[in-house]
């Protein structure tokens, strides 16, 4: 299923039998032992894939281990010097990518790399500089979990929404993709996860066309290593505040 913030997406950009590698796939990874040997598989076992960028954002549990042991060309392996957090891991990834178009993949198995053709067809077809994958629009498989994180999703979204006049379902969603240059434009200045809410509202404010498309998600819960709480909502929040074209107003 395909959105968009106005206009349509023809069918038949959706698919292609044989693609050729264009995408850069950007995976910030913090301590994900149990995940990130399978999610790598899984994300060169894509024929979009160019390169996969891995920014171990300071693990502890032995990922780097797993890392260090892997013998794949596509493959690179960028290492932080302590945990710093996502924003700051996609800051690095996202100068180090050279494809034509760049995605995040989250290395907890949560978003499907089966998808990406279907993510990248806006783009590819020239009607998009920006995709994100909503986790709201779609009929494909979805997880049931956590009332209270669902209902914080949609309430960040809609306060999204308000300061940037977009129509997004899923502001906070791992699956967003862009043209390389547009994301190598934009100075990435949160360290965490106020990234989903900084990245929208710069992307709002440089008039970049942003498609939506629906997609499948397989959440996790707290006990297998879920690590967005609280304190990243109400952090999200305050960048949705702080930089909006309304924040810009406010200072000047």
């Amino acid at each position: 299923m395909l959105a968009a913030t106005g206009g349509t997406v023809r069918s038949d950009l959706v698919t292609s039998s044989r693609p050729n590698p264009c995408l850069s796939v950007v995976v910030p990874c913090y301590n994900e032992l149990a995940t990130i040997r399978e999610l790598l598989k899984r994300v060169l076992d894509s024929d979009w894939v160019a390169e996969v960028i891995v920014v171990d954002d300071g693990s502890t549990d032995g990922t780097r281990d797993v890392l260090a042991g892997l013998d794949e060309p596509r493959l690179s392996v960028l290492l932080q010097p302590r945990n710093q957090g996502k924003g700051a891991a996609l800051r690095r990834g996202f100068r180090a990518a050279t494809a034509d178009y760049v995605i995040v993949q989250d290395a907890d198995l949560e978003y499907d790399p089966n998808e990406y053709g279907k993510v990248l067809a806006p783009l590819i077809g020239g009607i998009a500089d920006v995709v994100f994958g909503s986790r709201f629009i779609s009929s494909d498989a979805h997880r049931v979990l956590y009332f209270w994180h669902s209902l914080g999703n949609k309430l960040l979204t809609l306060t999204s929404n308000v300061f940037t006049d977009l129509n997004l379902t899923d502001m906070e969603t791992c699956y967003k993709a862009f043209r390389r240059e547009v994301i190598q434009s934009i100075e990435i200045e949160e360290d965490r996860f106020g990234f989903e809410a900084e990245i929208t509202a710069k992307l709002a404010k440089g008039g970049f066309i942003i498609y939506e498309v629906g997609i499948s998600y397989h959440g996790r819960t707290y006990d297998q290593g879920k690590k967005i709480g609280f304190r990243d909502a109400v952090r999200a929040m305050w960048c949705i505040l702080r930089y909006s074209r309304v924040a810009d107003r406010l200072r000047r």
